[in-house]
Parts: structure tokens; sequence; C-alpha cells
């Protein structure tokens, strides 16, 4: 039977020192194109005054900028004019893991496809397979789907997040609740032992518990990079996850484990 995904805040990213905390605060931006100094102060459990200073170093570095009550990412206008994702480093990584997800995907199937760079890897890798239903909350994937004759492409309603080029919120969520699904392809910012699946922000963490729910199979897909690494908010244990697709990046100490806790480890060459 699989496991309820377990939404927390990972505690361990509570109380941290000013510089992992701005790199926190601003991978939350990247992937929600705003904050409130409000939610970012709750969220880490500082001062509003202290998310303020935070916030000014971040854009005296030139990554977002300050509005009243809060700051949005100064990129959000090009990635979403040129339909591209913000985390584009390791993409010979994920091209691999991408080719090596769509080769378990068979003509006729019904798909979830989350968003995230190396989903869009696997996306742009399907487009000669026949009759393929997919659903997915990313706009770039449903492009690249939507315009391959014979592929039946769905997307949720909510509310658009331009550094994802996806579609997040409570809408999202209900939609997925009432969806069916053979396979989900699932993106993470962080897997690791202890923690499970880890992500930057909480907004869409519901969204992806619904899209856990909704696929009799789940596959995490990420590339090596991001084993042992933990991100701000805690979705669940790694128990979720059926079979984990990453790169030959993976130490044997790491694949041992893995495969202990009963997740099937495809490895792309």
């Amino acid at each position: 039977m699989q496991q309820k995904p377990e939404i927390t805040r990972d505690e361990t990213m509570i109380g941290l020192l000013s510089e992992p905390r701005r790199r926190r605060i601003l991978e939350w931006i990247q992937e929600e194109g705003a904050a409130r100094v409000r939610e970012l102060a709750s969220a880490f459990q500082v001062s509003e005054a202290t998310i303020r200073q935070d916030l000014e170093r971040l854009e005296n570095e030139g990554f977002i900028t300050r509005e009243h009550g809060g700051a949005y990412l100064n990129s959000a206008p090009s990635q979403v004019e040129s339909l591209m994702l913000h985390h584009q480093e390791n993409m010979d990584k994920k091209r691999r893991i991408g080719a090596l997800a769509a080769s378990l995907v068979e003509d006729g199937e019904t798909l979830i496809l989350d968003a995230g760079t190396t989903t869009t890897e696997v996306a742009t890798r399907l487009v000669n397979r026949k009759n393929l239903t997919v659903i997915t909350n990313a706009l770039n994937i449903a492009i690249v789907m939507g315009a391959v004759p014979g592929f039946e492409v769905h997307m949720p309603g909510g509310q658009f997040k331009a550094p994802t080029l996806s579609l997040s919120g409570d809408k999202s969520v209900e939609y997925f609740r009432n969806i069916f699904a053979g396979k989900l392809f699932l993106a993470t910012a962080g897997v690791a032992l202890d923690a499970g699946l880890t992500y930057p922000s909480f907004a869409d963490l519901q969204l992806k518990e619904a899209m856990i729910r909704a696929a009799s199979r789940v596959y995490l897909v990420a590339d090596s990079t991001k084993i042992n690494k933990s991100s701000f908010t805690r979705l669940g244990s790694l128990e979720v996850v059926h079979s984990f697709i990453t790169d030959d990046g993976i130490s044997d100490a790491d694949a041992k484990e893995f495969e202990a806790r009963g997740i099937e480890l495809l490895i792309a060459k």
C-alpha cells in the first residue's frame, strides 16, 4: 500500500545562520517568483526586520527587486518570454535521465509529468510515442506535448508561477484528486535518506501529494547532485517513491541504501 506523503517543514532549516538562510530565501523566490516578508518571517522563524535585511542583501546582489511587503525575482519576465526554466545546471545528467525515463513509457499510456527541468527532458523524448494522454501542471511541457498529433494533453487550473512555468494552488490540487494515471514522473529539489523529498517552499507540497495519490507508480527523476541534499520543506519519506531514476554519479553506498528501502534504482549512463 502506497504511503501517504507527510507534508512538514524540515526543522533543520530553522535557525539558520544569515548566509544559509538567504540562500534558502532565494531558492524560495526562484521557485515562487515572489515572496512576502511576513510569510518568510513565519517560515524561517525570524523577525520581519531580519527578513528585510536578507532581501536587501539579495537585491544588492542583483537577484531580486524589493517592493512594499516583499520582493520578486528579477529573471521571471525573461524566463516566461523564452519559456526557459531557471535551473539549467547538470543538463547532461538530466538529458540522460530523461532518455531513460522516456524509454519506460509505452504507446497509449496515461502519464502525469511534474514541472521541472528533468521532467521537461522526459517530455521532449516522448514525442515519438503514439496516443499518449499527458496530465501536467507545466506550461512548457504542455506546449511540447500538445504539438504532437494524437496526444491528449490536460492541465489543471490554478495560479501561474513564472519561474517554474507551472500552475499551482488549491484548484490544481483538486484537479489531480480526480485523476488516475499509470505513471507519475516526479521532480524534487533534494532527496535524502533521512529527510526524504524536500522542496524550496510550501506552495506545491499538496499538489505533489495529489499527483502521487493519482498515480499507480511514482518515478522520482533527479540528478545525483540532489542526493543527500535537503531543501526547506519536506513532502514525505522515500516510501512514497516506487522507482528512482538518477545518473551514475550516485555512490555505491547511497545506491545500496535506496535499494534497501525497497526503491527500484535505475541508473542513466
